[in-house]
């Protein structure tokens, strides 16, 4: 959904919300509901942020988050349905390897006992406080250790050397994931429409002004007042100060660099002879190396296979062009399954979340010896700055429903202090 209703801006509000992704959207509509006036500042022209659904023969192919995770515990699993939408319960292909390639059956149950015993090891040492890199916890002598790193790029966006301990041990994993049928960003639009009328859509904000008594946003469309500003924007923007704060907060920049976003990147193509392949099925085409991508076969059931890479393979690909994961994933899917799919494969969309400027990743990880710094994000100034996104979820970071929690989070916080009798 494209929102760019207003002409001209508001010249002052309650409250301003930097961002239009899931965050945003839950404390616009948070905010609205509690009767403040709210616009919420969207760089891009569309909503969504991260969950962005883009059409395809009627469908929806998911570019950013495409599953509710824990989706016993999410809240917007419930709302699915409620949106006029299908949700889809078909288990994930995670615990399966198609055609058995590489790998027999007695073989994959040796890898999945290798990742328990792993994440067990990463467990107990989270348990006595350490952290730590999680790929010290790597037994040496297991065989499956490059392919739990290629998993780790696809989990965290980023190689198990460069997650914490801690961090990844409080991801709230309840093992439960679902599907929109019709996409993920296609429901994060549905729930932002009782909303639309606050948003402002290519309106980037540059610069928050907080040296005076109210906050002066200078945007893209022009200069807003509010009294409270919540940023949603992705915590690499904040890093890098892409959207300047004046004068800095520099416990949120030193914390947004210990929590940096990690990428994944993925590539929808369609199939010929899609009948050959297992719907719902999942392939991993090599177990020696991490600079390996996964393959979703035929994703609800659609002639099509989901390419998906993670880490510093994902940089690498998107440093080199457009057309370069495409070109990976067909030299891995022709070395799997045979020279046949060279002609049977044709890309149909490609994600790029490193290069987007309003990204410039994917979802966050915590960097060894910087769990606590989600925390220090949560942290307003002055009680009238905020933060809220995925990177600030607890539990739920790197998930769309951990963002839209973070931004009723926010929300909350920012009633409470325009409430205060001291305003």
């Amino acid at each position: 959904m494209t929102v760019s209703n207003a002409p001209s801006l508001p010249s002052h509000v309650d409250v301003a919300v930097v961002g239009a992704g899931a965050a945003g959207i839950a404390a616009a509509g948070r905010l609205d509901g509690a009767g403040r006036s709210v616009l919420v500042l969207e760089a891009r022209e569309r909503i969504g942020g991260r969950a962005w659904t883009q059409p395809f023969h009627g469908e929806g192919l998911d570019m950013g988050c495409g599953w509710l995770h824990s989706a016993d515990d999410n809240v917007l699993a419930a709302q699915v349905e409620a949106e006029g939408l299908t949700l889809d319960k078909t288990p994930p292909p995670w615990e399966r390897q198609a055609f058995n390639h590489e790998m027999t059956p007695a073989e994959q149950a040796d890898f999945r006992a290798d990742f328990a015993a792993f994440e067990d090891r990463v467990h107990q040492a989270a348990t006595r406080g350490e952290d730590r890199p999680a790929a010290d916890l790597f037994d040496p002598d297991s065989r499956w250790n490059a392919r739990m790193d290629a998993i780790s790029g696809a989990l965290n966006g980023a190689r198990f050397a460069q997650v914490s301990t801690l961090d990844y041990d409080a991801y709230g994993d309840t093992g439960v994931n679902w599907r929109v049928r019709q996409g993920y960003g296609r429901l994060i639009a549905e729930l932002a429409r009782p909303v639309a009328g606050r948003i402002a859509t290519a309106c980037p904000v540059r610069r928050i002004d907080r040296s005076g008594p109210t906050l002066r946003l200078e945007t893209g469309r022009g200069v807003v007042t509010a009294d409270a500003a919540i940023l949603t924007v992705p915590n690499s923007l904040i890093a890098a100060e892409a959207v300047r704060i004046d004068p800095p907060v520099a416990a949120w920049l030193d914390a947004a660099a210990g929590v940096p976003l990690g990428l994944a990147s993925k590539v929808h193509m369609t199939v010929a002879g899609a009948e050959d392949f297992p719907a719902d099925g999942q392939l991993w085409t090599r177990s020696d190396t991490a600079q390996t991508g996964g393959y979703h076969l035929r994703p609800f059931g659609r002639p099509m296979i989901e390419a998906y890479f993670g880490a510093d393979l994902a940089w690498g690909l998107e440093a080199e062009g457009p057309d370069a994961a495409f070109d990976f994933a067909l030299s891995e899917l022709v070395a799997a399954l045979g020279s046949d799919m060279r002609k049977r494969l044709e890309a149909v969309a490609v994600s790029r979340w490193g290069a987007d400027p309003f990204s410039r990743g994917a979802y966050s990880h915590a960097l060894p010896g910087r769990a606590g710094d989600r925390a220090r994000l949560r942290q307003a100034v002055e009680d009238r700055l905020f933060l809220a996104g995925e990177a600030t979820a607890p539990a739920y970071y790197g998930t769309a429903h951990g963002a839209w929690m973070e931004g009723q989070r926010a929300a909350e916080a920012a009633l409470k202090a325009l409430a205060s009798p001291d305003r």
